[in-house]
């Protein structure tokens, strides 16, 4: 096969005849012709392998091209005028599909480079390019980009700049508090944005007047910055509603400045997202923040099944559906922290409040125990502050629970006096636990090697983290032992690659998805962080560092990933069903709910893993860690 180059003219004319390029500016269009390539294969030739599909876009010129996903034996013939691949074909399609050519054919080719930076600048092109990471979830710049989220449908991929309703109000942070109320009435808006010399520099909202003006009494001829956040939060404007609906909802606010680059773009609300969707883990978390006692709690966090419901029935992704379901439990846990805090009165020394496991990895779904623990400050002494941190942690931990959050089993909460402990004890800890790598051990490294801050000082965990990860990267011994520790877990392949089913008991012939299938996942990203001394805890993201990194291959990494989505999707989908049928949700799933594709998935994800930890074994076996 041989790809030609062709030059700019041609190929402009020729896109600029295709319907889905028509409205493109000249400009533009001219600068993807100039990335555009004319090729030609004989009947029968290899057009793009498996994994290829989502490089580029291919339009047919001339001819006929049969897309083909043999594992499942389908075919599409794709004629003259017809294209496929990037931003075409379905993601989760994108990586079984193959092309072939079934006559002579002539193609041009676009790279999906190109394609990509064009519609950033058009987003109307969403129409014809639905699976562009542009419109479909693409991690900001500095976060990994999950395969998976590029598949978001509706509200939740959608880029932010397609749910700006209007412009956003600004004045001069000078304007008098009496002004800016008087604007907002006139323009129907609940909030202003203050901008100097072109830069945004604050934002007021309503909530503001009433609480800051009305409610203290405040002179309206003073400035509105007086009242205003100042350097607000703020979302870029190709940026997923996903990660609008989480910052909203992680930090209990409804308006966000949108940026495009330097240029302010609008200004996003939370009635804007609610009137797309269903999803209202907005209102779930400004309910939250508003209630009084454990009770008002209680009755709100039976809501977050509902939540998932609508998120699965959204067909959100997992990773999606993890931070949004934990940013709910973050939430909750916030207020029963402050509860604690307005009937005990301030705490007496610095404190962080963690969460561990799950909840600190972001991959809750509705039915979740409880792992915590309290960082204090060196400060602490038992006999001045003991009572109060025991009564205070008692408080969270039994509100937790009220909220559905069962205590931990093992007793790995706050409440319980070896897991609330200054930071220069939980070194300790750490060092114990490196050093003395016995069962329990590597048991309790697993549960607290997966920590983030909820609330206090956060910088009691961050210098926590730092030290221990510098004691783990490279210790060969230490992670000989974890190596060892997380093959315990193994997915359920029989020796001819049939699932296997539980044996007897009250889950009989189902699969456990959390411990069989999720957790060897989540077992694996943890032993490459520790090897690497990386900081991610989210297990998708800690495989994408420990990629860059070196510590398993990029291939490797992106099959545990899509392993990781596919389970944990499984589960989602299966607690919902549960939950639709008045039943309590529960990890084992029976196969007869699985169509045929999905068990020949299934099989797939459990080789992943299975293959995965074979080659951790063998680099274990040899010493080379």
């Amino acid at each position: 096969m041989k790809k030609n180059p062709v030059s700019a003219l041609p190929a402009l004319e020729f896109l600029s005849h295709l319907r889905v390029f028509r409205q493109v500016p000249h400009d533009a269009l001219a600068t993807l012709a100039s990335h555009c390539q004319w090729t030609g294969f004989a009947a029968g030739a290899m057009v793009l392998a498996q994994g290829q599909v989502p490089d580029q876009l291919v339009l047919v010129v001339s001819g006929t091209v049969n897309l083909q996903d043999t594992d499942v034996g389908w075919t599409v013939a794709l004629q003259t005028g017809d294209y496929f691949g990037a931003g075409v074909t379905p993601v989760f399609q994108q990586a079984s599909w193959q092309a072939v050519a079934a006559t002579n054919v002539s193609l041009a080719i676009l790279p999906a480079d190109a394609l990509n930076a064009l519609c950033r600048h058009q987003p109307e092109l969403v129409v014809f390019f639905p699976s562009l990471p542009a419109f479909s979830g693409e991690a900001p710049s500095g976060s990994p980009a999950l395969p998976e989220q590029a598949g978001e449908p509706g509200l939740l991929g959608t880029p932010i700049r397609l749910l700006i309703r209007r412009e956003a109000v600004t004045l001069p942070p000078a304007t008098p508090i009496r002004a800016a109320a008087a604007l907002m009435q006139s323009q129907r808006v609940s909030s202003v944005l203050l901008v100097e010399n072109g830069q945004l520099c604050g934002l007021v909202t309503d909530r503001d007047l009433r609480n800051r003006v009305l409610a203290q009494g405040l002179d309206t001829g003073r400035p509105v910055a007086d009242i205003a956040t100042l350097v607000p939060l703020t979302l870029d404007a190709a940026s997923p509603a996903f990660e609008a609906l989480l910052l909203m909802a992680r930090h209990n606010i409804h308006h966000v400045p949108v940026m495009d680059g330097q240029r302010l773009a609008g200004i996003l609300t939370a009635t804007d997202l609610a009137e797309q969707h269903s999803t209202s883990a907005v209102y779930l978390v400004g309910d939250i923040h508003q209630q009084t006692d454990v009770e008002g709690l209680a009755r709100i966090s039976t809501r977050i099944q509902r939540l998932q419901q609508h998120l699965a029935g959204a067909n959100a992704s997992a990773y999606s559906t993890g931070h949004i379901v934990t940013a709910i439990t973050d939430a909750l846990t916030t207020r029963l922290i402050h509860l604690a805090e307005a009937k005990l009165g301030p705490a007496p020394i610095d404190y962080v409040w963690v969460a561990a496991g799950s909840q600190a990895r972001s991959e809750q779904t509705a039915r979740s125990d409880q792992d915590n623990c309290l960082v204090l400050d060196d400060r602490y002494d038992e006999a001045a502050h003991g009572d109060y941190f025991r009564t205070f942690s008692r408080f969270v931990c039994d509100g937790l629970a009220a909220c559905g959050y069962i205590h931990c089993p093992g007793e790995m909460m706050a409440m319980t006096d070896t897991w609330r402990q200054p930071r220069r004890r939980w070194m300790q800890y750490f060092e114990q636990w490196v050093q003395q790598p016995e069962p329990k051990s590597l048991m309790l490294t697993c549960v607290f090697f997966d920590q983030r801050a909820i609330h206090g000082k956060a910088e009691l965990l961050d210098t926590l983290r730092q030290g221990v990860l510098q004691r783990t990267r490279g210790n060969s011994l230490f992670l000989a032992y974890m190596v060892s520790n997380a093959l315990k877990h193994r997915p359920p392949l029989g020796l001819f690659g049939n699932i296997a089913l539980i044996r007897g008991g009250d889950n009989s012939r189902t699969i456990d998805l959390k411990h069989s299938a999720i957790v060897p996942i989540v077992d694996l990203a943890r032993v490459y962080a520790l090897a690497g001394g990386l900081q991610a805890v989210n297990t998708s993201d800690r495989l994408a560092q420990v990629a860059e990194a070196g510590e398993v291959s990029l291939q490797g990494a992106r099959d545990l990933r899509h392993a990781l989505e596919f389970l944990s999707k499984l589960r989602i989908d299966h607690q919902s069903r549960q939950t639709l049928r008045g039943q309590a949700p529960d990890n084992f799933l029976a196969l007869e709910d699985l169509s045929n594709f999905q068990r020949s998935q299934l099989k797939d994800a459990f080789l992943v893993v299975q293959t995965l930890q074979g080659v951790l074994a063998q680099r274990y076996q040899s010493g080379r860690f």
